[in-house]
């Protein structure tokens, strides 16, 4: 089983900053489903800015949601800078 979304941060356009289980941070580009009809919606900004963590995914309501294997399997790893 992949790792499950812990903490999730919107970053414009259209992207998330995910981290996980096992503390990788992960950037997910959300872009291309946004042709499918449950992710239009997507489009408003202001909608995609309320975007939550609920049972190790990321939700935006009970209609919008991703697979947490989706998040896991198609984000691009982040290389955060050390302070």
């Amino acid at each position: 089983m992949n790792p499950r979304v812990a903490a999730v941060q919107y970053e414009s356009p259209l992207k998330l900053l995910l981290t996980f289980t096992n503390k990788e941070v992960k950037e997910f580009d959300f872009s291309s489903y946004l042709n499918y009809p449950v992710f239009e919606i997507l489009k408003d900004e202001a909608y995609c800015r309320k975007a939550k963590v609920l049972n190790g995914t990321v939700v935006w309501d009970e209609f919008v949601d991703f697979d947490p294997d989706t998040l896991y399997l198609e984000s691009k790893p982040v290389v955060l800078a050390r302070k």
